[in-house]
């Protein structure tokens, strides 16, 4: 894998904001120090919020009801991706171009949208900067990164600011995990080549993405966050959680999700319709051989437990079917990708129903045509996760360079 080094044409992180204290605190959002500067770096703008109902304060007020009320702010537009600005589209929709029935602000919907049509959106909203402050949980292959960069990109287009309110990835940032995406499998659920469990934050992406993929940069400025460290887990950071997207419940289904994700490139349930999405897994025909075989394994930090469950929409529904449960008993050594290639592996092995999704979905899920072929071809767990290490270990050199915390 080749990354470029262009220099990052784009102003320093929160050169207007005073720097982030170096005793340890408890968490403070980009927001939160945004708010507590008084919005200076937004002063004199018309902007633009690309945001869902992730971008709350502390006390979960939204931030759009928070800054429309505040005469300091001049906020112009709303932006919605993914399930949209209120989060009441299921996965793979949005909603659409509205007013918002609260603010009275226009609603522009992002979804699917990039290049000069996204760009001509912006335009239209008539804004000078675009923030971002959306909740990320640290897979490639969750679409709210990918609106970023997709919006990063407009912005230059369009000639607009672009800013970023950073929160934490909520799994750490400890590593980077699993394969790298090979460009020739490029979608919405990965434009570029990062490792599957990236483990950085927004705005290091946003930092990575304008110094290394970008055609060219727009004018960017991160809002980072104070109290925050690489080691820390969600529920160390105070701060409430509201689900990103309808099947990501808790930081319980974000800690699984960049590796049990995989199965929606299979025929078996990835446990959407049930309280537990991506830590169930299961199809009809699936027994107890499955969980025996998962804990043979004996894979770091985790415990499978037989499990069957009724789905109430997707996959299987209204069907009792036949699984595991995920059970991360320490998560400190856990590795989600590694497990969901165990899980793949031992599926194949013990369930002759077993098949890949016909549009070959996993290819464009793992980044390639490997992970789907080693495991026909019979391939063990670390035969698999071996494969992609001299590519991680790649992306691993020069994600080093656009870190933002300790």
């Amino acid at each position: 894998m080749h990354l470029s080094r262009r220099n990052v044409l784009a102003s320093a992180s929160m050169a207007a904001l005073p720097a982030a204290p170096r005793h340890r605190e408890r968490p403070h959002t980009g927001f939160e120090r945004l708010a507590a500067d008084g919005y200076s770096l937004l002063q004199g703008q018309r902007v633009g919020v690309v945001t869902n109902p992730t971008g709350v304060t502390r006390d979960v007020r939204h931030i759009v009801d928070v800054m429309h009320a505040d005469p300091r702010v001049g906020l112009r537009a709303v932006f919605g991706p993914e399930h949209g600005f209120r989060g009441t589209a299921q996965a793979g929709g949005s909603e659409g171009r509205y007013d918002d029935p609260a603010t009275g602000l226009p609603v522009y919907d992002t979804y699917l949208k990039s290049g000069q049509q996204l760009a001509d959106i912006f335009t239209t909203a008539g804004v000078d900067t675009v923030v971002f402050d959306i909740q990320d949980v640290g897979a490639r292959f969750y679409t709210y990164i990918w609106t970023l960069y997709d919006c990063m990109e407009a912005a230059q287009l369009a000639g607009k600011r672009f800013v970023v309110l950073d929160r934490p990835n909520p799994v750490t940032g400890r590593a980077a995990q699993g394969p790298v995406l090979h460009k020739e499998f490029a979608t919405f659920v990965g434009r570029q080549p990062i490792a599957q469990a990236h483990g950085m934050t927004v705005a290091e992406l946003a930092r990575l993405f304008n110094g290394e993929f970008l055609s060219r940069p727009v004018a960017l400025d991160t809002v980072l966050m104070s109290g925050w460290k690489r080691t820390d887990w969600y529920d160390t950071a105070t701060l409430p959680w509201v689900p990103p997207s309808p099947n990501m419940p808790t930081p319980d289904t974000a800690l699984v999700y960049s590796g049990t994700c995989m199965f929606e490139g299979t025929n078996l349930s990835e446990g959407r319709g049930t309280t537990r999405p991506f830590e169930l897994l299961g199809a009809d025909g699936v027994d107890g051989r499955w969980a025996a075989a998962a804990n043979e394994l004996a894979l770091p930090g985790v415990r499978f437990r037989e499990a069957y469950f009724a789905p109430t929409f997707s996959k299987f529904q209204g069907k009792t079917v036949g699984g595991v449960q995920i059970h991360v008993h320490d998560r400190a050594a856990y590795d989600p990708v590694r497990t969901g290639i165990g899980l793949l592996v031992t599926a194949k092995k013990v369930w002759d129903g077993f098949a890949w999704r016909p549009d070959n979905w996993i290819d464009k899920l793992t980044g390639s045509t490997r992970v789907r072929t080693m495991i026909d071809a019979g391939a063990a767990t670390d035969e698999v996760t071996g494969a992609w290490q001299e590519e991680l270990a790649a992306f691993r050199r020069v994600r080093k360079e656009y870190l933002l915390y300790r």
